[in-house]
């Protein structure tokens, strides 16, 4: 299934697309004019000449890079940051560097994957109780004990 989602793109990169046939995630590239370079434990913003208009019920989530993450320690400071239906503005990637050396971010390298996935919005319904369920109140770690 497809869905059509309007674009503008202002950088001079190819628009983010699917690596393979049944990949989740495009791959978005970095919209630089030079390249830029993150610190050990430095965070940056990196502009993508993106802007979308997504249909409404949907959201696009900026997940990490694998590669970037396992190679260099470079992952996506807000992960998933969600790119609301409404939001004009550009799409940008807050980059950090959680290894001990410096990383360059080369104009046009891969920094990210999007992720355009539908949403339910909810009503709150409170109450003075939940139901029961097996897990129960089992928290952080809880069913690694089983």
């Amino acid at each position: 299934m497809t869905q059509q989602v309007k674009v503008i793109n202002r950088s001079d990169n190819r628009l983010p697309e699917y690596q393979t046939p049944q990949s989740a995630g495009m791959d978005v590239r970095a919209d630089l004019d030079a390249p830029v370079v993150i610190a050990p434990m430095k965070r940056v913003m990196i502009p993508t000449g993106l802007y979308v208009e997504l249909p409404d019920g949907y959201e696009m989530q900026v997940r990490p890079r694998s590669g970037l993450a396992a190679k260099h320690g470079v992952t996506v400071l807000n992960t998933p940051g969600t790119i609301d239906a409404d939001y004009r503005g550009e799409i940008k990637v807050i980059l950090v560097n959680l290894s001990d050396e410096p990383f360059t971010v080369q104009p046009g390298e891969r920094i990210a994957q999007l992720v355009v996935a539908r949403y339910t919005r909810i009503e709150w319904s409170e109450c003075d109780s939940l139901s029961q369920s097996e897990r129960g109140e089992g928290g952080f770690g809880s069913t690694d004990t089983k």
